[in-house]
């Protein structure tokens, strides 16, 4: 069953958001070497309690902390931990809030110092793939339409997707219906509704698809080691199907650009 919200939960859900766009931003200012990973979560859970809110992820299906932390080759729900981030790096930060009843998410894929050629590369097209999925939204879209204009534009630069890790809808909880996955056929899936929120969130790897998970039973890593890149905003669908972005990255740009 997919929940359509109101107005007025659709504007909880955008405070929601930015404040996670907000905390994503603070997170960026510490991101450079030598910072422990454990070290930029004190940092969210902080930023986001000091904004009369509570850590979306902390406790979520017993999630240790406030981010999901994953450097490199980990794909998503990596656990912070004592990790020094090193010159090179690249690292996903995805950060939830719940406040006023609604929850928020939202990720951002930061590059530690200077980084590859190559991997400057993934975390372009894999931005660019959110935003081709984004595009897609408008009157009697799917969300196959969606999944399909990701899947296209990650494979026509030699990049894969990851299917078992899927963006959703959002709301009263974290993962609600609609599913929102990264590849598929255009013209499959839930019709976009009005009232509908879904999180758009391409994970792509500079190698193959295949993941698995660490022994930690969260931490999802690509089997080749190869790096993989995460971006996510959350989107309201409203009248005639136009595309209302509850999130958004100008607070993290403006701060590391």
């Amino acid at each position: 069953m997919i929940n359509l919200k109101t107005d007025e939960e659709i504007e909880i859900l955008r405070e929601n958001n930015l404040l996670v766009s907000k905390t994503l931003a603070e997170v960026g200012k510490h991101i450079k070497p030598e910072i422990t990973t454990l070290e930029l979560d004190r940092i969210a859970e902080e930023f986001i309690r000091d904004n009369g809110a509570e850590p979306g992820f902390l406790g979520y299906n017993g999630f240790p902390n406030t981010l999901c932390i994953s450097v490199n080759s980990v794909v998503v729900h990596g656990i912070p931990s004592n990790y020094r981030l090193q010159e090179g790096d690249i690292v996903s930060v995805d950060c939830g809030t719940k406040m006023k009843g609604f929850y928020g998410d939202s990720a951002y894929t930061f590059a530690v110092g200077t980084i590859s050629a190559e991997a400057a590369n993934l975390l372009k097209i894999t931005k660019e793939c959110l935003f081709k999925g984004i595009e897609q939204i408008n009157s009697g879209a799917r969300t196959g339409d969606i999944s399909n204009a990701i899947q296209t534009h990650a494979e026509r630069h030699g990049y894969s997707v990851v299917r078992e890790m899927i963006g959703h809808g959002l709301g009263r909880n974290m993962h609600e219906k609609p599913d929102v996955p990264n590849y598929g056929k255009k013209g499959n899936g839930a019709k976009l509704q009005s009232g509908m929120v879904i999180c758009i969130e391409p994970m792509i790897n500079a190698g193959k698809r295949d993941i698995y998970i660490e022994d930690d039973g969260w931490t999802v890593r690509t089997c080749d080691k190869k790096y993989s890149a995460h971006f996510e905003l959350a989107v309201a669908i409203r009248d005639k199907g136009k595309a209302d972005i509850l999130s958004t990255f100008k607070f993290i740009e403006d701060t590391i650009n």
